[in-house]
């Protein structure tokens, strides 16, 4: 979410004195009116790679996104974009009972996508069905899988804390963001004449508080609601990345973290290796 242009504080964008402290790639390149996909992830990330790799330097990839993260180091061969397709499917959604049906419907027509997504998660659902009738193959037929774990130039470290630590930890940076301003960032948002894309609308906190100022759902509501999806967030990325037996993990509270984690790519790292 960091791409939009203006979603600073909920996004934990870079402050300006990190950004004056190395050089970022792939944030502030999309204005929030406009939808953006991992297709187009994908496609920024290697021109900017490949921009890195010939001034001679090594790229560190951060950030927690899984499928993005699988798409940028695994090279995941990305389906093309449906749109009367996709449209239809979202007014189907909206129905009463749209998304359950839908739900079947991906069932029947790819039971191992349907295998891989909640029966709530309208996005994926919809996405999956979307490149399934449109390409007329199954949304699960595109690359190796997810479930296939390639050899990798990369070196992957994953930090992980105890989860009563990490809720802890993500409740105290929500209302951080909110002491810094992230509310009224928001309401900055919401009055913007083009408006804001589904996709956008969707990060965590910003949908909880746009609907806050737009619908007038109480705040401490909306909060709780962001609190809530960041841990569930949290623990999809935790189940992700450990399926992958490439990460290694290195506890985030330890107290040499730092001195550890340079020992993990001092031993290991090569010329054009990528980080993440």
């Amino acid at each position: 979410m960091a791409v939009y242009r203006d979603l600073d504080i909920g996004t934990a964008k870079p402050t300006p004195a990190e950004q004056a402290a190395a050089p970022w790639h792939l944030i502030d390149i999309v204005d929030p009116s406009q939808e953006f996909s991992v297709a187009a992830f994908q496609a920024e990330a290697r021109r900017v790679l490949a921009g890195i790799d010939a001034r001679g330097h090594l790229p560190l990839l951060v950030g927690g996104t899984g499928l993005y993260h699988r798409a940028v180091v695994d090279g995941l061969e990305i389906p093309g974009r449906f749109p009367d397709e996709a449209a239809e499917l979202e007014n189907r959604a909206d129905q009463p009972g749209g998304l359950a049906e839908l739900y079947g419907r991906l069932c029947e027509l790819d039971p191992v996508a349907a295998g891989r997504v909640e029966p709530g998660n309208r996005r994926r659902i919809v996405r999956a069905l979307e490149v399934t009738l449109g390409s007329g193959r199954p949304f699960s037929s595109f690359g190796p899988g997810l479930v296939t774990y390639g050899v990798t130039s990369s070196i992957i470290i994953g930090l992980e804390l105890d989860r009563p630590e990490l809720d802890r930890r993500l409740a105290e940076r929500f209302e951080d963001e909110l002491a810094r301003g992230l509310l009224e960032e928001v309401r900055a948002l919401s009055t913007r004449p083009a408006g804001l894309s589904r996709t956008a609308r969707q990060a965590i906190g910003y949908r909880e508080l746009l609907r806050h100022v737009e619908e007038g759902v109480p705040l401490e509501q909306a909060k709780a609601e962001s609190v809530r999806r960041l841990r569930a967030f949290a623990r999809r990325q935790e189940a992700w990345f450990k399926r992958d037996p490439r990460v290694v993990w290195i506890r985030a509270d330890r107290s040499d973290l730092c001195e550890a984690v340079r020992a993990r790519l001092g031993d290991t790292v090569k010329p054009k290796a990528v980080r993440h």
